[in-house]
């Protein structure tokens, strides 16, 4: 397994960023695989994947370093610059900025063996790549980024507050498939077999991507170190996420309260609610009244902050109405 020694100071001092590259790249893996996680991905994919395979195959020199920079194991390192909270030109640029010979000794480790003909010799990997990369923002994800951008940031508020509440060892935990705090100082990042990397005394970033399937690590040694991990699934939805409540619960309450009752079993704001829902604000507001009024939410205050969270009573009805079988229809 790979896993990072990670100092308290270090922790201490980490915080999470949004990085429109990083999401860009996520889109990206999302878009060679072809194939979605969810509802609201699968309909962003049908609408884009036509284009982007046409793309490519009108390019088959950028389609070899694609296949070649998504190794079956690793990722070519100058395609994902470590993420700093910058914006998507500046964060781009440095994708162009690498050296021709190190883009393609990237490839070759992604690869895990030498490069096809096709990019073998090539001074233009990293402009290719850049250009790919600059083609998706545009075209697949800058239209849709002011809603991306609340589902993640209602994600790290989700984190904050679970962090506050467990500490890093269950915020960490839970970020993403084989990643855990195994005590000592030792962050478990991955399952891969690599061996371990000291970062204490570095700047340590997590970046929450909206694609459900796909999370990477990477870093600029010694000085900065980043973990990119899935936002949690119940936002990362690019469909209103009432869907996710019981139909008998949708019942009892109504479709959109129901709605904003089951999102709510991680601490959340009236702001993020509106994002992930698509509700107004005015609707969001009227739901939380009547489920505060009920006793079914409570709110609490972190920094600027007020946060909503479902109580022991709410949690019982969503859990009772999801597993209660529908009721008999009347003749």
């Amino acid at each position: 397994m790979g896993w990072w020694q990670v100092n308290a100071d270090t922790l201490a001092g980490s915080r999470f960023v949004l990085s429109p590259l990083a999401e860009t790249f996520a889109c990206l893996k999302v878009l060679h695989a072809g194939a979605a996680a969810h509802p609201g991905e699968r309909t962003w994919l049908a609408a884009r994947l036509p284009d982007y395979r046409r793309r490519l195959a009108a390019d088959p020199v950028t389609a070899a370093l694609v296949r070649a920079g998504l190794g079956p194991e690793w990722i070519a390192d100058f395609l994902t610059p470590t993420p700093r909270g910058e914006d998507f030109d500046t964060e781009v640029a440095r994708v162009r900025e690498t050296s021709p010979e190190a883009a393609r000794a990237h490839l070759a480790v992604a690869l895990r063996g030498p490069l096809p003909a096709i990019l073998q010799g090539r001074d233009d990997l990293p402009d290719r790549a850049a250009d790919l990369l600059t083609y998706v923002w545009t075209e697949a994800v800058r239209p849709y980024w002011p809603r991306r951008r609340r589902v993640l940031e209602a994600d790290v508020v989700a984190r904050t507050a679970q962090l506050s509440q467990g500490g890093w060892a269950a915020a960490l935990d839970a970020m993403r498939p084989g990643m855990r705090w195994l005590g000592e100082n030792r962050l478990q990042v991955n399952l891969h077999e690599y061996p371990p990397r000291e970062i204490s005394g570095a700047e340590l970033f997590f970046v929450p991507v909206t694609p459900q399937r796909h999370g990477w690590v990477s870093w600029e040694e010694p000085h900065r170190y980043a973990v990119v991990y899935p936002c949690s699934g119940a936002l990362a939805d690019t469909e209103p996420a009432t869907a996710s409540a019981p139909e008998s619960l949708n019942r009892l309450l109504g479709t959109a309260r129901a709605g904003v009752l089951a999102l709510l079993d991680s601490p959340m704001s009236t702001s993020q609610l509106v994002a992930v829902t698509g509700q107004g604000l005015g609707s969001v507001g009227r739901h939380l009244k009547v489920l505060l009024d009920a006793r079914l939410v409570r709110r609490r205050r972190s920094g600027r902050s007020v946060l909503y969270y479902r109580t022991a009573a709410g949690e019982v009805l969503v859990k009772a109405q999801g597993a209660a079988p529908p009721p008999a229809e009347r003749s």
